[in-house]
């Protein structure tokens, strides 16, 4: 493999490590503030919507869109061009979300009706969580403005990606989180309501990740003015590629929302649970998958424009390959110390034992995902890539309707943990649709040597899971442990289970050498 790309995903999985760990302070100051309550419930719900429209305007459809069509403008090494088609796709880009901003903050009673429905009947029923759906109402007018800054930093952090500038958009998120964790700290106290001061804190975040790009394009020389430019044969491009992609790239983000619908009619703290066992999950899905699909999709690009069929290929089955060996040992892990994370990373303040255990049961839950969800994320580059963005919507919109199902399923026996198993089960049939139409096409064929790695991976990882099985303290004595003694103990039984893992891949003949040296090209 090129040591560029894998350079390129190490500087991306590093910058976004730091963010990762703020994200986690920035939960566990949520948690200490507001535990699993109703205000918890309602900011969760209030984040969730603008970030849900963040994934389809910022850093899922559109970049899935846009990146593509952006390095065969930039294969051209036509200066004035490039130029030219970053002023009209930002300024088309930020007059739609514009308007969609001011949509959605005069609207914000109709979308806390739609998607807390749960909420809204209890409003209308006069009964207490109906409060919920009042509160929802107002923070959402703070917290909507800002999908229009994150969408205007996806945007930019897209540009600099393409021209492998990675750690400088990867690097982001670290200013949301320290908003959020300022505002809950200093901010917090002046409010009646605290998590009018979380709000603010998302509000803020957004404004300060956009101004933070902006010198950064301006050194690369593509900081222009923006133009409206709907009928541009680029933007033109753009819009045919990125209507079918609103879907293939965002199914989890639309289960997720379901997930929320369904999750207001189960009573107060189900919107918690799922929410402080999805910020677990995506840990390691933003260190590894994230980051891997980062730098793999204008590599991809790439190799598509200059018609290097076999570096096409071998670069997905890197990539492939480098989330089957950090995404296996992931998900053990996760399941396995689950409630003992939980405890050490929020268990404080409003976030009780009880808390952490109902959370757990999600959390497992989703760790049966944790591949599934890396794997759509590599996977569905190899589409968009080659600006095929129709077959991802097709299998999106199946898995979105089997996702519904599973939910109707599971969700009755199993509550608020059957939403998590149903969007694991829905995230394994999109990975295997996507694999599969690859392999149809001849685009990609999952290497034998993956596949070995593929159960030695497996194999060590079941090593793994016994050693932290046998050698972690019970629940009820972890409970009783000090927050440094659960530091303690959760870092000793992480490296215990990282030794065996290590060792055992060691053992079985698997070199780090050998994600550096096969034939991937990244030109």
């Amino acid at each position: 493999m090129s040591g560029k790309l894998f350079k390129s995903g190490m500087i991306v999985s590093a910058m976004t490590f730091i963010s990762r760990i703020l994200g986690l302070v920035r939960d566990a100051v949520i948690a200490n503030l507001m535990g699993a309550g109703a205000n918890a419930d309602v900011f969760f719900f209030a984040n969730k919507i603008p970030n849900f429209l963040r994934r389809l305007f910022a850093e899922g459809a559109f970049a899935q869109a846009f990146i593509p069509v952006l390095a065969d403008v930039h294969h051209e090494n036509d200066e004035q061009h490039l130029k030219q088609f970053i002023a009209k796709i930002s300024g088309t880009l930020g007059v739609i979300v514009t308007l969609v901003t001011i949509v959605g903050v005069i609207g914000s009673p109709i979308l806390a009706a739609l998607f807390g429905m749960g909420w809204f009947v209890e409003y209308l029923n006069v009964q207490s969580a109906g409060d919920k759906f009042e509160l929802a109402s107002v923070m959402l007018k703070i917290t909507f403005p800002y999908l229009l800054f994150v969408s205007l930093t996806g945007l930019a952090g897209a540009i600099l990606n393409t021209l492998n500038k990675f750690a400088v958009a990867a690097f982001t998120p670290v200013l949301l989180n320290v908003a959020i964790i300022s505002c809950a700290i200093y901010l917090a106290p002046q409010f009646e309501e605290p998590a009018y001061a979380l709000a603010w804190g998302v509000f803020l975040g957004g404004l300060l990740q956009l101004l933070f790009l902006l010198p950064f394009l301006y050194r690369a020389g593509l900081l222009v003015k923006p133009k409206w430019g709907w009928s541009d044969p680029d933007i033109v491009k753009v819009r045919t590629l990125i209507i079918p992609a609103l879907f293939g790239v965002s199914v989890g983000q639309l289960n997720l929302l379901f997930d929320t619908i369904i999750a207001s009619f189960l009573g107060t703290g189900a919107i918690s649970w799922l929410y402080y066992s999805d910020r677990l999950l995506e840990f390691p899905l933003g260190l590894f998958g994230i980051a891997i699909a980062t730098v793999i999709l204008p590599t991809l690009s790439r190799n598509h424009v200059s018609k290097d069929d076999q570096a096409f290929s071998d670069n997905i089955d890197w990539a492939v390959k480098m989330v089957c060996v950090l995404g296996i040992p992931a998900a053990t892990g996760l399941f396995m110390l689950a409630e003992p994370m939980l405890l050490t990373i929020f268990g404080r303040g409003e976030f009780t034992p009880q808390t952490a255990r109902f959370a757990s049961y999600s959390l497992m839950a989703y760790s049966f995902g944790l591949l599934s969800f890396m794997l759509v994320k590599v996977l569905a580059p190899g589409f968009y890539s080659k600006q095929d963005t129709k077959t991802p919507v097709k299998f999106g919109i199946w898995c979105m309707v089997a996702n519904m199902v599973f939910n109707l399923i599971l969700v009755w026996p199993f509550d608020y943990v059957g939403l998590a198993m149903a969007t694991s089960l829905s995230a394994l049939m999109n990975a295997t649709l996507l694999y599969v139409a690859l392999h149809r096409r001849g685009v990609y064929q999952v290497s034998r040597q993956t596949l070995l790695l593929l159960i030695k991976i497996i194999l060590a990882s079941v090593l793994m899971g016994i050693a932290i099985h046998t050698t972690s303290p019970s629940i009820l004595t972890w409970v009783e442990f000090s927050l440094l003694d659960k530091i303690y103990h959760l870092a000793k039984v992480i490296v215990l289970g990282a030794s065996v893992l290590g060792v055992s891949l060691l053992v079985m003949g698997v070199r780090t050498g050998s994600f550096l040296s096969s034939k991937v090209i990244n030109k």
